[in-house]
């Protein structure tokens, strides 16, 4: 009876557990879908921005602006890496911060020294852990509410400090939503601006391509809109990871959900074997007992 006991107790237990994840499952989605469709409407915009930014780029030349003149010797990488806050997302800051590892040793190979900005617990808990340097940090902005101006005041800091030699280059790593069952860490250089890449098709095509006409001139307003330009794609890395994040809570509470059915199951089936088993022996005991008083 103690064994029977015990397996009721942990098919208890599991159906609580059951119970969170699922209810965590359903809270995932809920800020899965105000997540996504920010995202979907922000991504459009960023794109655009990046072709006129790159068409105004071509015309003012490389000397226009210093935030798109790359640096001959390279010493200091500042990394942006974007994690969650909580866990019980799968492996999704796995995935980041291995990236983040990666990247890191590939640098200090070659004797270059790299500083981070996190957003996130778990990207701040792993520099915490590795001893390396922390130039700032942001928690509760990932998966929760935020506006542009996150992006902008954390895009001020790295601009101020390229131009005053703090920072030679600066990456972001985020986490892309590609689908609900995919989300891939990206390594992407922000400062400077890397030139825009033109697809070779369309020029063998000899499609039209528009040349925007600019008052005042290019190189004035590249001076606006490259500080902008890292703004919204800071803000964009923010986007996604949010996203990327609920989509992979909701995965893997999803997939914990199904492995306490499978649980409960199995337990239930060992249970009714053990309470057969403790019936059957009662009953021997019983049939037993009968033929003893029958004899006597």
């Amino acid at each position: 009876m103690a064994k029977l006991k015990e397996v009721k107790l942990k098919i208890g237990a599991v159906k609580k557990t059951k119970q969170i994840t699922k209810a965590m499952n359903m809270v995932a989605a809920s800020r899965l879908r105000g997540a996504q469709s920010k995202m979907e409407a922000f991504r459009p915009y960023s794109t655009k921005f990046a072709e006129v930014l790159g068409s105004l780029a071509q015309r003012a030349g490389e000397n226009a602006n210093p935030l798109i003149v790359p640096r001959d010797n390279v010493k200091n990488i500042h990394l942006v890496l974007c994690t969650s806050d909580r866990g019980l997302c799968g492996g999704f800051n796995a995935n980041l911060v291995s990236k983040a590892e990666s990247f890191f040793n590939e640098k200090n190979k070659e004797g270059i020294s790299v500083s981070f900005t996190n957003f996130g617990k778990k990207g701040r808990d792993w520099c915490f852990n590795k001893k390396l340097q922390i130039a700032n940090s942001h928690v509760g902005v990932v998966g929760a509410k935020f506006g542009f101006n996150v992006a902008m005041s954390s895009g001020k800091q790295l601009i101020e400090s390229f131009i005053s030699g703090g920072y030679d280059e600066v990456y972001v790593l985020y986490s892309e939503f590609v689908s609900m069952a995919r989300q891939v860490p990206i390594l992407k250089k922000i400062i400077p601006i890397p030139p825009i890449e033109v697809d070779k098709s369309k020029l063998e095509d000899k499609t039209y391509m528009p040349e925007h006409i600019c008052e005042p001139s290019a190189g004035e307003l590249l001076s606006e809109l490259l500080p902008r330009s890292i703004y919204v794609q800071l803000h964009r890395a923010l986007l996604e990871t949010s996203t990327s994040e609920h989509a992979a809570r909701m995965a893997a509470m999803d997939n914990a959900t199904k492995a306490c059915n499978d649980m409960i199951n199995s337990l239930t089936l060992a249970y009714n074997k053990a309470r057969q088993s403790a019936i059957t022996a009662e009953l021997m005991d019983i049939v037993g007992g009968a033929e003893a008083l029958v004899r006597g």
